[in-house]
């Protein structure tokens, strides 16, 4: 019996099988995609406006309906659990580039701290979220710290083997700093964090010099 394959073969057009698959894996790489769209949405929703923002200003963001994104989020701590992770990934990747493509390594950690402020906005309402989840919190506080320590820590070693900052200062360190002068920034429209944290960044500097 003939199916058609060994026809489509000769005429090279490729078995339904095969079309199959690469249509659904094209179908996975949109779904994808479209969730890593929504989520940037939600993301830049929430440093703007917190992460109790309507929906539907997340939604207008990421030009799709109310129903998309309770489809992929059905509640508001789920959509917050799911932009942490992905500003999480998102950060981890910006390290390596920004040190690649920044003036100076100094210049690449001013960079990416800047992110890092736009992320803790997240972090913080997370916290809120999940109060009454001490171990999800932990959970996802100690997967944050795993992803994000080293790449910070490559970026301070950068910048004091270039001589641009004074060695001795750790990831911890600088993180748990920054995340101290955002408590609160988003509640307190007298306060700009981001000016103390360019300080502080600025600070690094001092009298450095080049390590051996």
């Amino acid at each position: 019996m003939n199916d058609g394959s060994h026809e489509d073969a000769e005429r090279g057009t490729p078995p339904p099988r095969a079309e199959d698959a690469r249509r659904t894996g094209t179908q996975r790489k949109d779904a994808r995609r479209n969730k890593e769209t929504l989520l940037d949405a939600a993301a830049q929703v929430f440093v703007t406006s917190g992460v109790d923002a309507p929906v539907r200003d997340i939604a207008a963001r990421a030009g799709v309906g109310l129903g998309t994104i309770y489809r992929h989020f059905p509640t508001r701590a789920e959509l917050i659990i799911a932009v942490y992770r992905h500003q999480v990934e998102s950060l981890a990747e910006a390290g390596p580039r920004l040190l690649a493509a920044a003036g100076s390594p100094h210049a690449a950690l001013g960079r990416w701290i800047g992110l890092f402020v736009d992320f803790l906005v997240t972090k913080h309402g997370l916290a809120a979220v999940l109060q009454s989840d001490n171990t999800g919190f932990e959970a996802l506080h100690s997967y944050f710290l795993d992803r994000l320590l080293p790449v910070c820590a490559e970026l301070l070693d950068a910048a004091a083997a270039a001589g641009e900052i004074r060695p001795g200062l750790t990831a911890y360190q600088l993180m748990r700093g920054v995340g101290n002068l955002c408590v609160g920034a988003e509640s307190d429209t007298r306060y700009d964090a981001r000016r103390l944290v360019a300080l502080l960044v600025a600070g690094l500097r001092g009298d450095a010099v080049p390590q051996a």
